[in-house]
């Protein structure tokens, strides 16, 4: 926040650059071609109009503040700018004949002031002052559409990150959903099998949580997750599922909403028949242009299992709120396909990322 009184870098540098002129005009008009032969003037008249403008310029800038703290809004510019064009034309201009009547009285430098002096005199108050104005108020005006633009951003990022953690709390109940229904089946099944898969799964989980705390998570880490989680899977299915994978390593770092990989293949799993004559396979490989490919044989089950409905939804709603286009769903009558965008660091909208972390920090979400 400005200190009251205290000038602005921009306040100085219009006093610095403009004073000079001021001065020399105001001379010029005071004894007109003597300015250039008599450096009396130099040595006495133009150090006392400086001292003069500086003290006007003072308390331009007291006057001012006062004005945008007394209307520090937008919406309030009116009155703002009526209340400093009151000032301009009411003191500060008039303030400026002082000078022409001041030097008439006291006879500096032998001056005599005429009715032209006069006009002169108010016109370059006046043109003085309204230049200060604009230039201020238009400054001030920004500033405070930036501090606006700052504010919104930080609220529609809070927002963001607000949706993406619902979008987040999703998946892990999703998770375990389709686990406890593996699971309760396995036991029936092989308690052995059962032991190993509640084993992984406990693995498993963990990563989860963990992988979960970011809504972007690199490439690298969400192949290592599904590395692990295909694990799970197999201790599971054995050979009725395939996973293959064929990753060009520069994009090792870009990203994606974590856990989209995991919903892909989990939802792959839910939705087709696996068996050793028929094993699903599921491939990920990464394609020009950024693109990330999912991809399975289609072999529908002819009874679906219960769902609720998460998977593609979210990993759609997550690019909606990232302002990342190119997720696709493909569907053909031999292969079901997702595309995902990958996203690089710099790549996210107004610095989304670096903003959603410090959002995080600064709400304790």
């Amino acid at each position: 926040m400005k200190v009251f009184g205290k000038s602005t870098r921009i306040q100085w540098l219009s006093f610095l650059t403009s004073m000079p002129l001021i001065d020399i005009a105001i001379n010029h008009v005071l004894y007109g071609e003597r300015l250039f032969s008599d450096s009396r003037i130099w040595l006495i008249s133009f150090p006392l109009i400086w001292v003069i403008g500086l003290g006007t310029w003072y308390l331009h800038v007291l006057y001012e503040d006062w004005v945008q703290r007394k209307y520090p809004e937008i919406r309030e510019s009116g009155r703002r700018i009526l209340a400093k064009s009151l000032v301009v034309f009411l003191v500060m201009t008039p303030a400026a004949l002082l000078i022409f009547i001041g030097y008439d009285w006291f006879h500096i430098l032998g001056y005599e002031l005429t009715e032209l002096d006069l006009k002169l005199g108010v016109l370059i108050g006046f043109a003085v002052n309204l230049i200060f104005l604009t230039l201020w108020e238009a400054i001030y005006i920004m500033e405070k559409h930036k501090e606006s633009m700052a504010e919104k951003e930080l609220l529609r990022q809070m927002s963001l990150q607000q949706e993406f953690d619902v979008l987040k709390s999703q998946v892990n109940p999703h998770f375990l959903f389709n686990c406890f229904n593996t699971l309760s089946s396995l036991i029936a099944e092989d308690t052995a099998r059962a032991e190993t898969f509640l084993n992984e799964l406990s693995k498993v989980y963990r990563y989860l949580l963990r992988n979960n705390e970011s809504s972007l998570s690199t490439l690298q880490n969400e192949l290592r997750f599904i590395e692990s989680y295909f694990r799970l899977l197999k201790t599971r299915h054995g050979e009725a599922i395939q996973l293959q994978m064929e990753i060009d390593k520069r994009y090792d770092n870009y990203l994606l909403p974590s856990l989209s990989l995991q919903l892909l293949v989990e939802n792959a799993v839910k939705h087709n028949v696996l068996s050793k004559n028929k094993p699903l396979t599921i491939d990920i490989f990464t394609m020009a242009g950024n693109r990330l490919v999912v991809t399975n044989n289609l072999q529908r089950r002819t009874i679906k299992g219960p769902s609720n409905k998460i998977g593609l939804d979210n990993i759609k709603a997550k690019y909606d709120l990232l302002r990342q286009r190119g997720f696709q769903v493909m569907e053909d009558a031999r292969s079901f396909t997702v595309v995902l965008p990958l996203i690089w660091n710099s790549g996210i909208d107004e610095g989304q990322w670096g903003h959603r972390q410090e959002i995080k920090q600064q709400t304790n979400l």
